[in-house]
């Protein structure tokens, strides 16, 4: 166990300082195109090597269930409703049970993906393109299309309460660099080039336990700094318990600095809002943070996410 306090203090950031570190994580961007983003990285051999993670082939989903109860973190829950045979209304012979579903995919409870026009940055996608795609009909270009054929390689979770044996991080704590690399160290492993990493905060177990409450305007998150460890190890793709973004901003006049930086900075797809609490426990009991991560989301061609169900095999 670590105390936080041992940790540097982690600074507000003012708006030149930022605009520095969006440069210092960019990824250059080849040929006038902005292609797959950071999804490149994950290149066949290292899907292959991702499937040698496998050793006791269990299972465990990486998502929360669907929330369709209104709530203070989820004001435009997602719909349910029945339209096709239900008890009561069947007559007889052949009948259909059918059901209709609608969501807000980039809400404050729902596991998602964010595609990479999920962003605008000073007026500009991912790699410069321009916005002119965005449309009442949908992206033309940077869609979660990008990853229809579902994204496949080495993840690795990185616990941050785990670090520091506490349950949960409080809303509004922020995670630093020197911490993934502590927590990397404490549960022995690394972070690669063209791996999928996801970190704790316990922002779901703090709301299973607590309650739902307004994630907008407090949660934990990474600090903007964090996102240089990121760039180093040539991460892939990035996922967390929360919004990956901690709230309150302490970066100013940027209410999102980590998926600025993430997104629009790097090429990197997004998951928010996702839930650890079955995958962890099974990481203590095999003694090993590394799995094969298959995320598949739905083939939206013009979405800029997709609800998603990501699933470790270990």
């Amino acid at each position: 166990m670590t105390d936080r306090r041992a940790f540097p203090a982690l600074p507000a950031l003012g708006a030149d300082e930022f605009r520095a570190l969006h440069e210092r994580v960019r990824r250059p961007v080849g040929g006038g195109g902005a292609g797959r983003g950071a999804l490149e990285l994950i290149t066949p051999e290292r899907v292959v090597a991702a499937a040698r993670e496998v050793r006791s082939g269990r299972r465990v989903s990486l998502a929360s269930p669907v929330e369709t109860v209104r709530g203070p973190d989820n004001p435009e829950p997602a719909g349910h409703r029945m339209t096709g045979a239900v008890a009561g209304s069947v007559a007889g012979g052949l009948d259909f049970a059918r059901d209709h579903f609608d969501m807000n995919v980039h809400g404050d409870a729902d596991s998602h993906l964010d595609a990479l026009c999920h962003v605008v940055w000073h007026g500009t996608l991912f790699g410069g393109r321009s916005t002119d795609g965005l449309t009442a009909d949908g992206a033309a270009e940077l869609s979660v299309a990008l990853a229809g054929d579902g994204i496949v390689g080495r993840g690795v979770l990185l616990d941050i309460p785990r670090l520091h044996g506490v349950p949960w991080l409080e809303p509004g704590e922020q995670v630093g660099a020197a911490e993934l690399a502590a927590a990397e160290a404490a549960q022995g492993v690394r972070v690669g080039a063209g791996d999928l990493l996801f970190v704790r905060v316990g922002h779901r177990r703090r709301r299973d336990e607590r309650g739902p409450w307004r994630a907008a305007e407090a949660r934990a998150g990474l600090h903007p700094t964090a996102v240089e460890f990121l760039a180093d190890r040539q991460v892939a793709v990035l996922g967390s318990d929360g919004n990956n973004d901690a709230a309150p901003s302490t970066t100013e006049g940027v209410a999102f600095p980590v998926h600025v930086l993430a997104v629009h900075a790097m090429g990197l797809h997004l998951l928010d809002y996702l839930q650890f609490e079955d995958l962890a426990p099974l990481c203590e009991q095999e003694r090993r943070w590394s799995f094969l991560c298959v995320i598949a989301p739905l083939r939206l061609p013009a979405a800029t996410g997709s609800p998603v169900n990501p699933v470790a095999v270990l």
